[in-house]
């Protein structure tokens, strides 16, 4: 099975008790990448010191991804090609798609901006009920 990269998004809607099942799967699998920029995101919500322990001790276990400078340079290499096709995409989501696209994981996420970045380059989103 493919590694599995979570965007933010679909990140809030499963520890909300929802979201897709995909996630707790990859994660008792051990397929789980992690964006950088997805950390900040989720520790920087509305949670209390315990909740942000608990969270940060799972997030601790996970595969970290764009950590180096090549895939920063990609990341911008990513956004240029993407807004010379006329489509404005910020810099975390544009991370959190180039983190699937390095290491060739399918994308979860809730947030319809990837779906117009998956018809610019070979981004592979998971199905969603």
């Amino acid at each position: 099975m493919s590694a599995l990269v979570v965007d933010t998004s679909s990140w809030i809607a499963w520890l909300a008790g929802g979201g897709s099942p995909l996630i707790a799967e990859a994660l008792e699998e051990g397929r789980v990448q992690l964006p950088i920029v997805v950390v900040a995101e989720l520790l920087s919500g509305r949670l209390d010191a315990s909740e942000r322990a608990e969270l940060q001790d799972m997030l601790a276990d996970l595969a970290p991804l764009g950590l180096g400078l090549d895939h920063w340079f990609r990341v911008g290499r990513l956004r240029a090609a993407l807004r010379a096709r006329g489509l404005s995409v910020s810099t975390p989501d544009a991370h959190v798609a180039q983190c699937a696209l390095d290491v060739d994981a399918v994308l979860l996420t809730e947030d319809r901006v990837f779906a117009k970045i998956a018809e610019a380059v070979p981004l592979r989103l998971a199905a969603t009920e």
